[in-house]
């Protein structure tokens, strides 16, 4: 398996500038009078790319608004009159189309109604009708849920390097489980507010797990031993609880209203299941499908994947080391 996900590798290198930056976005309007909302706006910031996206209201209506920075997000809280109300009106998200991060809508009218969608670069915009249902909400969590962990290119690379270090079918199983039990744990403590840490340094952590990795493959590889290489499952757990709080972030940093929180929590999180899976068992049937052909592969490449793990682990390392720093001073 290390030969032939070498390639893979390879891909996840090229994308490793845009790793982890699909933080979704917040925007919630709540009717406070007839044809009055409350506005709040977050969107991400102080990742390793910045994002620039901004609602864009209906011309007909008229925004007063001031903004303010939390760790982690840009926010803006004001008042929107719209004459008529929202009912027909389009409210589109400026810049969405060049990012590959999303926007989660929600609005809270005076009835009762919820109307609530998933922003995305291919459609950045929404026209208020009816109300949509509890299943329709569920299906953009779970969906965001699968898109972050897919698109989560350093979330990746550990459930790869997770594999690279492993023998066996039933050893990978407790591995992927431990991994899997770990990062929900910390998932749900942190969506929830039990537990709260700051996102730079989690995300220099996560990207130093990825070089931990990388070194122990390439142990493994010149049949060597450690702790982690004979006890794969400790090492995903405990890495596993720094990527819930990785995971967390695409949640709680937006401010989901406290009525949301548990359908979202869960369906995130089976979204991210869903996504993991997927990703092992596409690679498990590309090595069995490539198991069979007659491939002489050179010296070097059995220990190359573990040079790619490490120098992945190494670049975010040193990157995210840097955007800590820089928020410090």
């Amino acid at each position: 398996m290390r030969r032939v996900l070498a390639a893979l590798f390879l891909a996840l290198c090229a994308s490793a500038a845009v790793a982890h930056e699909v933080r979704p976005a917040f925007l919630e309007l709540r009717e406070t009078a007839p044809d009055t909302y409350s506005l709040l706006w977050k969107k991400p910031s102080g990742g390793e790319i910045e994002i620039f996206i901004a609602p864009v209201m209906p011309a007909e209506c008229r925004l007063e608004g001031r903004q303010g920075l939390t760790p982690g997000a840009v926010i803006v809280r004001g008042s929107l009159h719209c004459p008529g109300g929202l009912g027909g009106k389009t409210i589109a998200i400026d810049g969405l189309r060049t990012t590959i991060t999303d926007v989660l809508l929600r609005v809270q009218h005076a009835d009762g109604r919820v109307d609530s969608a998933l922003l995305k670069p291919a459609n950045p915009s929404y026209t208020f009708g009816e109300a949509r249902s509890v299943w329709q909400r569920a299906g953009a969590y779970l969906r965001l849920g699968v898109e972050h962990i897919l698109f989560g290119f350093d979330h990746l690379a550990f459930v790869l390097g997770l594999m690279l270090i492993v023998r066996g079918p039933w050893r990978l199983v407790s591995t992927i489980t431990a991994f899997t039990a770990a990062h929900s744990l910390t998932l749900g403590a942190a969506t929830l507010g039990f537990l709260s840490v700051p996102a730079p340094p989690v995300e220099a952590t996560i990207a130093l797990s990825i070089l931990f990795l990388g070194i122990e493959i390439l142990r493994g590889r010149r049949g060597e031993t450690s702790f982690a290489l004979r006890n794969p499952w400790v090492v995903a757990f405990a890495f596993g609880l720094l990527h819930g709080l990785g995971f967390a972030g695409a949640l709680a940093a937006v401010g989901l209203p406290r009525a949301d929180i548990p359908l979202a929590l869960f369906l995130f999180n089976v979204g991210v299941e869903i996504g993991q899976l997927a990703f092992v068992f596409v690679l498990l049937l590309l090595e069995r499908s490539l198991r069979g052909l007659a491939v002489r592969w050179p010296g070097f490449a059995g220990t190359l994947p573990g040079y790619l793990v490490g120098t992945l682990g190494a670049y975010w390392t040193i990157q995210r080391t840097l955007v800590l720093l820089a928020g410090l001073r």
